[in-house]
């Protein structure tokens, strides 16, 4: 088989990443956590983690659509030298030149987005893609594993709404347009519980009644796409030497920390669905569930209000009253005391669920940040890792403050000092690569074999 061009889409409730990949034939099974036959369903490949050798996957074009449904929204790519491109530099000129974009234009809706990038995609000189590979955050109690996507998973996929509505009813549909748009392609679902999909059943189980956890309420756990990703670099980087015992931070508007041991999820921070676990942007994280009888006894709210509340109005929004984006709240923080509450809140939450992870450990051997927060904000780091000094943690100020931004990350990522009991590294979250890889198997087992 010839190189595959495979299309990612990574979907969220008010964004949508791409990103158009050339994967060579070969395969390195390096590297392999795979979920039992009798904890999962059958919809997907017998190989679902692979690990690639960094030349046989290559980056095409990468970009973001932003604030989707919110007026002003913002169109980003770059091409495969990690330089920002316009939409002009892509036509009939092979990716030459350099020019910076910033289109501002207002896309109503997913379909407004995939349009614009399908677009892009079929003006330029890149080549088509073979399949296209979408990233789903809850695929709800049947689907486990990756899959290809039929009728029947569809179905499954309507069902798992009540599980993610923030981001299911998106990636929904995304999944139509794209088969509307590519009907004779295969479309694969990647979903972020699959890395989580073997935690053992102590983490899983949920303590409420045998009854409602027949109904598949447990802990599934999120953000499993860049889990595997931040892994899979490890084993790239450390052969056979992955660290048995792992933390992994994803922190960005989303926010959750996971336990990882040899290579598996054991915990993780998030629960049934993405809003629990550590405070987030504008999501509440974890909350005494008597607050919500409260608020139905008393204030009468119904299930609409109470999600409004810790979806949209709780979190470091919620607390500083004027953003969930952490940049402004560190350009407000000096004068605005709730600005500042929600930075210390925000890290303190944090810490916790990375000491919580270290006690299910009994011990840890290196601690990564990655996620937009994770890799960006160098004084979020210090301050997290400030409150785990018991354990031995210590970060080198000027490496810390040296990784500031994402394309700055390079091999030499590690921030902790020679005093430090674990490393303490930040590692670029590449959930797209992932998808592309997951949906080339998919493609090999269920369309080629």
């Amino acid at each position: 088989m010839s190189a595959t061009i495979i299309l990612a889409l990574n979907c969220g409730s008010s964004s949508l990443k791409f990103g158009l990949y050339r994967l060579e034939p070969s395969l390195t099974k390096s590297f392999e956590t795979q979920p039992s036959e009798t904890q999962l369903h059958s919809h997907s490949s017998e190989s679902q983690f692979f690990n690639h050798k960094p030349s046989q996957i290559t980056i095409l074009l990468s970009g973001v659509v932003e604030s989707i449904g919110e007026g002003a929204g913002k169109f980003y790519a770059k091409d495969a030298r990690s330089r920002e491109v316009s939409f002009e530099n892509l036509i009939g000129q092979n990716l030459a030149g350099n020019q910076s974009i910033a289109e501002k234009t207002f896309f109503p809706s997913h379909k407004e987005a995939i349009l614009h990038i399908v677009r892009l995609l079929a003006e330029s000189n890149l080549p088509a893609p073979n399949a296209i590979g979408h990233r789903v955050v809850h695929g709800g109690p049947a689907l486990r594993r990756h899959c290809l996507i039929n009728d029947a998973v569809l179905q499954e996929l309507e069902a798992a709404r009540p599980f993610a509505p923030l981001h299911n009813q998106a990636s929904l549909s995304v999944i139509k347009i794209a088969q509307s748009l590519f009907q004779n392609l295969p479309q694969m679902a990647c979903f972020d519980t699959t890395f989580h999909a073997e935690m053992p059943e102590i983490a899983s189980t949920l303590p409420i009644s045998k009854v409602l956890q027949s109904e598949g309420i447990k802990r599934y756990g999120f953000h499993g796409l860049s889990c595997e990703s931040i892994v899979c670099n490890l084993n790239v980087e450390l052969p056979n030497r992955l660290p048995k015992r792992l933390v992994i931070a994803h922190l960005g508007n989303g926010a959750s920390v996971t336990a990882v041991k040899e290579g598996k999820s054991i915990d993780t921070s998030m629960g049934l669905t993405p809003t629990g676990g550590a405070m987030m942007g504008t999501r509440s994280g974890d909350l005494d569930p008597g607050i919500l009888i409260y608020l139905m006894r008393e204030k009468r709210f119904d299930a609409t209000m109470l999600e409004s509340l810790v979806d949209h109005q709780s979190g470091l929004l919620g607390i500083s009253r004027i953003s969930s984006d952490m940049r402004y709240l560190h350009e407000a923080e000096k004068t605005n005391p709730n600005a500042s509450l929600a930075i210390r809140m925000f890290c303190y939450s944090v810490q916790k669920q990375i000491a919580a992870m270290i006690s299910v450990l009994n011990g840890l051997d290196m601690l990564v940040f990655t996620g937009g927060i994770g890799e960006n904000d160098c004084e979020v780091r210090a301050e997290i890792c400030k409150g785990l000094a018991w354990f031995g943690v210590s970060l080198d100020e000027t490496k810390n403050r040296s990784i500031g931004h994402s394309s700055n990350l390079s091999d030499d990522n590690s921030i902790h000092d020679y005093v430090s009991r674990c490393a303490v590294r930040v590692i670029a979250s590449n959930e797209d690569e992932q998808i592309a890889r997951h949906t080339l198997t998919l493609l090999k087992e269920t369309v080629f074999s």
